[in-house]
């Protein structure tokens, strides 16, 4: 029988938690680790319809993109809001689990959806995460305590790449310094330059590890002040493959503006806020970026990626009004829940194929406009 931990374990996988933006809450929101599985529902929000269509379908877990407790609370009492759709869960037997952030950065993910569903291959990242790429280094230390340096660096995440671990190049050379007053110098003396055989031992390290390595090598190391310098390999990686916010790609066939936007209208769920565009609606489209959910904090950076369309959702006046006037290509404001809401899709596939249980999708739309209007000719 699978359980509430190890369908947990599986979403974990796909969307790693460390991807979350610091500010988010992803995880297990409610309900037992031990509980047996054997329906798992799947929404973009948990409001109060969702988590008791989610009882009634007789799932055991629910999950989510968007975190039900986002922020903290000091009530889950059955009368407040969040509170009586914690109650409705637990009172149902029905676990709650959220990816969010994680599941826009990973890979495939929810931005990676997205980006297929109108029609480009996703590629890069409009923002890669930092966190994965890696340094370069280079320390230079006395011969006699290489070794053990070495393995300090090595222990704290040093010199790993691919299916080897402890990689490093030794070079030897002389080292040089003159120890000024204050200084306790492991050789030489105050006021003497003093030179002596030392090696250079370079290694890579994820960007993520830089810290704590300082912090290792600065132990370990038998110098006051250690010789060392970093590079930073970011520039180099894939980012076609990076983890990160938002995608960009590119169309089979360029179009216009208009007729773009008809096509990611008719690509998306409906709602009935629909789909607009701000723009010359004549303006040829190829190349396009694309993050799910409220993306108007990405327009700076997506006015330096020289794409020809950005869709997102949840845009406002200001900041668009501000971006295209500084230059910036046609935006497209999709509805935020028809953004998101086709991930649900690809999560079910996953945990249905890795797990073995039935899942369902549940479709009510939570987004919160019911009308849209045009006045009349």
């Amino acid at each position: 029988m699978t359980t509430v931990a190890e369908i947990r374990q599986i979403l974990d996988s796909a969307y790693p938690p460390k991807l979350a933006e610091s500010w988010d809450a992803v995880g297990l929101i409610c309900g037992d680790p031990a509980s047996d599985v054997k329906k798992v529902a799947f929404a973009l929000d948990c409001t109060q319809a969702v988590a008791e269509e989610a009882v009634r379908l007789g799932a055991d877990m629910l999950v989510v993109h968007h975190p039900l407790l986002m922020r903290g609370v000091t009530s889950v009492a059955a009368d407040t809001p969040k509170g009586k759709v914690i109650h409705t869960l637990i009172t149902g037997g029905v676990a709650l689990f959220a990816a969010h952030t994680n599941a826009d950065s990973a890979r495939p993910g929810v931005n990676d959806v997205l980006a297929e569903l109108i029609g480009i291959t996703p590629g890069r990242p409009i923002l890669p995460q930092t966190g994965n790429s890696v340094d370069k280094w280079g320390v230079h230390v006395p011969a006699a305590a290489a070794t053990a340096v070495k393995e300090a660096l090595f222990d704290a995440g040093a010199g790993t790449i691919g299916d080897y671990a402890e990689c490093a190049f030794t070079v030897e050379g002389i080292g040089q310094f003159t120890p000024q007053p204050g200084a306790t110098p492991a050789e030489g003396e105050v006021g003497v330059a003093h030179s002596g055989p030392e090696l250079r031992v370079e290694f890579v390290a994820p960007a993520s590890q830089r810290r704590c390595l300082i912090d290792a090598l600065r132990a370990a190391h038998p110098y006051e002040e250690p010789a060392f310098d970093i590079v930073d390999m970011a520039d180099t990686a894939d980012l076609d493959e990076a983890y990160g916010l938002g995608r960009i790609g590119e169309l089979p066939e360029p179009m216009t503006l208009r007729e773009f936007t008809q096509h990611v209208a008719n690509a998306l769920p409906p709602t009935a806020w629909g789909v607009r565009a701000a723009g010359d609606p004549e303006a040829i489209v190829k190349k396009v970026a694309v993050s799910s959910g409220s993306g108007d904090s990405f327009l700076d950076a997506v006015r330096g990626l020289g794409v020809d369309v950005y869709v997102t959702s949840d845009l406002r006046h200001h900041p668009v009004d501000e971006y295209l006037r500084a230059g910036g290509p046609p935006v497209i404001d999709t509805a935020h829940w028809s953004s998101e809401l086709p991930w649900t899709s690809q999560a079910a596939a996953i945990v249905g194929e890795q797990a073995g249980v039935d899942t369902h999708i549940v479709d009510i739309r939570t987004d919160p406009w019911t009308l849209s209007t045009h006045a009349s000719e």
